[in-house]
């Protein structure tokens, strides 16, 4: 019997990490000799920062019918809860402990868990890593990174410019890269496998919705193009309806659906908390953060009313339930990821689970799971005129939905489960 720990956010958080985090628990589930456990935080991040992170509106128990074992332990405002998280996973005895690695704050408390870990031996250590260059510009990200990933035996990757930033941070370290999972025989190499973004399979597609009579309802036109999940800056929505605002002043027969939470307004602005977490908060960000990364105000929705797109626009600005989902993706033909940067997106995992071909931009790891004209367009980034040009090449050429299985057949959560585990 092998046993795997996967420490992350359990499923009563919200967004793609705890998705993800739970998806691996159950692809590793599912295979027969494998007893797996997720020890998750109970609090992910400083007490000052002030947003709300765990889900309170899904019903959806993603878990159910799975012999997955869930411990919330972790807050990172306690470190000796720190302390306790590692005794528990040393106590589970694991063959393996794979940890969530998608923000930099975190570096200090995963840091220390893992290290304590990896001193007990016997316990391979490996860090799926999102991200290794921080999306927003910190004079302290680097510094968090170092001592947060620098324990663990064996990294994950979902793309080559991982990799590379992964040896921009560590320049010493030889590495051993395998997109199989196979691991070196060599104690001095820092194994890296390079896999990919598993396709969500969390969601599922409800035969029975009727996507016509939803249309109808909330006025969705003919051709329906979505934005889905977190509003934050990098994902460059204030570019994404300014392109739709010229397809729309060409076409009437579009509607632009909006859909997720501003991600720095979920709180009560009124509540005293609140008001003293955004006063600390605001303090920290102007030290550590550079200018330009400060998206505390950042409100690209102000546009639909600038520009006039009210009747054009379906906007749910709000974090949508899990058993909601379908609707949307059902819904639209297009999935828009205009972003200005990018690691791979949980979006893009969650568009080709319901076939939907992705209008991005050529950023990232994009140009590497998107091929221009057959799952989905690229357009250039911050170029406003090429996106809307990119939205009117699919409306007048559209995509088959069966190239993006296509495309997306090998990238399974089992064909993940079993790298991890180095099985055939």
């Amino acid at each position: 019997m092998k046993r795997i720990v996967c420490f992350g956010p359990g499923p009563k958080f919200k967004g793609g990490i705890s998705n993800y985090n739970t998806s691996l628990a159950k692809a590793l589930d599912k295979i027969v000799g494998v007893d797996v456990h997720i020890v998750s935080w109970t609090n992910q991040y400083p007490s000052i920062v002030p947003r709300e992170f765990v889900d309170k509106k899904s019903k959806l128990d993603f878990l159910e019918g799975t012999d997955v074992k869930v411990k919330y332990i972790t807050d990172y405002n306690r470190p000796g809860s720190w302390k306790k998280t590692a005794k528990y996973i040393i106590d589970l005895d694991p063959d393996i402990v794979v940890f969530q690695w998608a923000i930099a704050i975190q570096g200090l408390p995963m840091g220390k868990i893992a290290r304590r870990i990896r001193r007990n031996g016997g316990i391979e250590v490996i860090f799926d890593l999102h991200f290794v260059i921080q999306k927003e510009s910190s004079s302290l990200d680097k510094w968090f990174t170092k001592i947060g990933i620098r324990y663990a035996d064996t990294y994950i990757t979902h793309a080559y410019k991982t990799i590379d930033e992964f040896k921009e941070l560590f320049p010493a370290k030889k590495l051993f890269v395998s997109e199989t999972g196979e691991r070196s025989s060599d104690p001095l190499d820092k194994n890296v496998i390079k896999l990919y973004h598993p396709i969500y399979d969390l969601f599922e597609p409800k035969l029975d919705f009727d996507v016509k009579a939803f249309k109808s309802e909330h006025h969705i036109k003919k051709n329906a193009f979505l934005f889905f999940g977190f509003i934050r800056k990098y994902k460059g929505l204030h570019n994404a309806i300014k392109a739709f605002k010229k397809v729309s002043d060409q076409r009437d027969d579009v509607t632009f659906m909006i859909c997720g939470e501003s991600f720095w307004n979920t709180l009560s602005q009124d509540k005293f908390s609140t008001k003293v977490k955004n006063f600390l908060f605001g303090m920290a960000k102007k030290i550590f953060l550079a200018k330009s990364s400060n998206e505390k105000d950042y409100n690209p929705l102000e546009l639909i009313h600038e520009l006039g797109l009210e009747d054009e626009i379906m906007l749910v600005n709000e974090f949508v339930p899990n058993e909601d989902v379908h609707k949307y993706f059902q819904t639209c033909d297009a999935a828009i990821l205009f972003y200005e940067y990018a690691t791979p997106s949980g979006i893009e995992s969650l568009s080709y689970n319901f076939q939907v071909p992705l209008l991005a931009t050529n950023v990232g790891h994009f140009p590497e799971t998107i091929d221009d004209g057959y799952n989905g367009y690229l357009a250039k980034a911050e170029d406003i005129d090429d996106m809307a040009n990119v939205m009117i090449k699919f409306l007048d050429h559209p995509l088959n939905p069966d190239n993006v299985r296509e495309k997306t057949k090998e990238m399974s959560w089992s064909n993940y489960a079993k790298a991890i585990l180095e099985m055939e």
